[in-house]
């Protein structure tokens, strides 16, 4: 009697329920036959921004990631920027691997060079992917010139429920930037929906597409 091979099976780790479904989306799309497992710590954002809390976060990320090997998973992906810098202490503790979901998106960023504009709504988000895009660009061998913005009042209209005003605010950064940038990079997966509202001729990059597209060539590569 033949066996049948398990898919592999990638546990998502979110910061914010908001990014699950369209991060569940882009799977169905361009990797149907994985096996999906998603977690969540809505508190971690806000955790690491509170000098009494912001030490438990490493710890938390490290169980979560524990917790997806135990149910099987072959790999952890990281959907949120705030925490992208503790992936590779995770794998660590954890002993399974741990993507980035902004990693892609990185690449794409810092691979010409030159001047690249960083939009969050978070300055817990924004330095992380500051940090990312210097990292990826000393692999990559270029020195792009870095600008960033976290942009008022955005993230207060989503967490009220204003998506409209979030995406209207984030716009109108991205235009005000886009003039002395040659990319402009939206810093967390929940901006995303703002970039079609822009009006602008510059590449306006996001995470979560080009994240899934890597995910799916290491999926399928074996």
């Amino acid at each position: 009697m033949t066996s049948t091979p398990t898919a592999p099976r990638v546990a998502f780790l979110h910061t914010g329920a908001v990014v699950i479904p369209p991060v569940m989306e882009l799977v169905g799309e361009q990797l149907p036959d994985l096996s999906t497992v998603n977690y969540l710590d809505d508190r971690i954002v806000a955790d690491l921004a509170d000098e009494s809390r912001q030490d438990s976060v490493p710890d938390r990320l490290a169980d979560l990631a524990a917790a997806a090997k135990a149910a099987g998973a072959d790999v952890v992906m990281f959907t949120c920027s705030s925490i992208s810098h503790l992936a590779a202490s995770t794998a660590e503790k954890a002993g399974i691997p741990v993507l980035r979901i902004d990693e892609a998106m990185a690449d794409e960023a810092v691979s010409g060079g030159g001047r690249v504009s960083v939009l969050a709504t978070l300055p817990t988000t924004l330095n992380p992917t500051l940090a990312l895009l210097r990292e990826r660009a000393g692999l990559a061998g270029t020195e792009p010139e870095l600008t960033s913005e976290v942009v008022p009042g955005a993230f207060e209209a989503v967490a009220g429920g204003d998506r409209a005003t979030h995406d209207r605010l984030v716009a109108e950064a991205i235009e005000r930037h886009a003039p002395s940038s040659d990319v402009v990079v939206l810093a967390q997966a929940s901006m995303a929906s703002a970039a079609e509202a822009a009006q602008v001729t510059v590449p306006v990059l996001t995470s979560l597409r080009p994240g899934i597209s890597r995910l799916a060539e290491r999926v399928q590569a074996g």
